[in-house]
């Protein structure tokens, strides 16, 4: 299982409507709506890395009002 946070910039006042979308979809632990150079924080998890990317390019940056993603995989070191 790989899990990663993913940063995500909306349009302005889309933060909120943006999270609840994306909080909807399969694979997402949880989203937050947050303060500073980004808008929402989102948990994710999938089987397998390129699984994870397939979920943020067709399904995360799909939803309307997000204009950037950053995907941080969590590692255990």
């Amino acid at each position: 299982m790989v899990q990663a946070y993913i940063l995500i910039q909306t349009e302005v006042g889309k933060a909120s409507t943006v999270a609840e979308s994306v909080s909807k979809i399969a694979g997402v632990i949880q989203a937050e709506d947050v303060t500073g150079p980004y808008d929402v924080i989102v948990r994710a998890q999938a089987d397998t890395v390129d699984a994870l990317g397939r979920m943020v390019v067709a399904r995360i940056q799909q939803v309307d009002g997000i204009t950037r993603t950053l995907t941080c995989p969590v590692v255990h070191l």
